[in-house]
């Protein structure tokens, strides 16, 4: 049975939610503030977390940061703040997707599927790191990409950005932690150098470049592998 821990201090809502959740057969932990929710993670390993971001005794990007620093769990954000510094805080501070309140349950029970898909598709045989697309096949091992059956010569530049998406299949990843990770922080605001790289790697490795299907774009936030 997945496990969820929901992390919400609205009554009605949670009550939403644990109706709904297990009535697909889902397992429910609620938890009304963050401390209560670092707990139950540490004690019930849950396999999702659905979290809001206005708890009444921290900031809910606190909660994904001491979330992270324990576990890989997908974890959704569910929340009123709409403004996209606000998403980009909580995706860099390491959620895994962002829903805005009001929301469709059927949409938040789809994303959380594929949450769960994602954790289970990134689940390798010791040793392995082949990652296969209708389009290319990347194996980290050993640095080699291939399209029709044929080698792809990447740029150490290119390999990085391309081992951090691959590695987070489904994840976005803002613009700010590439540019961080690949270039440094003095770098975190060229997001030139961005859509420089990541249109050189769709030449090189999506069958239609025009309409990338696995490295896909998220406009004004950042970048998703998608298999």
């Amino acid at each position: 049975m997945t496990r969820v821990l929901v992390v919400e201090d609205d009554p009605q809502l949670v009550r939403a939610l644990v109706l709904s959740l297990r009535a697909r057969r889902y397992g429910v932990d609620p938890a009304p503030d963050g401390v209560t929710a670092l707990r139950l993670a540490a004690a019930r390993r849950p396999d999702v977390v659905v979290l809001d971001l206005g708890l009444p005794d921290m900031d809910g990007v606190d909660v994904i940061k001491g979330l992270r620093g324990r576990t890989r769990v997908p974890i959704l954000v569910l929340s009123a703040r709409r403004a996209s510094e606000e998403k980009v805080a909580a995706l860099d501070a390491g959620a895994d997707d962002y829903i805005t309140k009001p929301f469709s349950m059927d949409e938040l029970l789809a994303r959380l599927r594929a949450a769960v898909r994602r954790t289970e598709a990134m689940v390798l045989a010791p040793g392995t790191a082949l990652v296969t697309t209708d389009a290319f096949t990347v194996d980290l091992l050993a640095r080699r990409a291939t399209r029709a059956g044929r080698d792809v010569r990447l740029t150490p530049t290119e390999w990085h950005l391309l081992e951090i998406l691959i590695c987070d299949p489904g994840r976005l990843v803002t613009q700010k932690h590439l540019l961080q990770e690949v270039w440094g922080a003095s770098q975190s605001n060229k997001t030139n150098y961005l859509r420089v790289y990541m249109a050189q790697l769709r030449r090189k490795l999506e069958a239609d470049p025009s309409h990338p299907r696995h490295l896909v774009t998220e406009p004004g936030m950042g970048y998703r592998f998608e298999t």
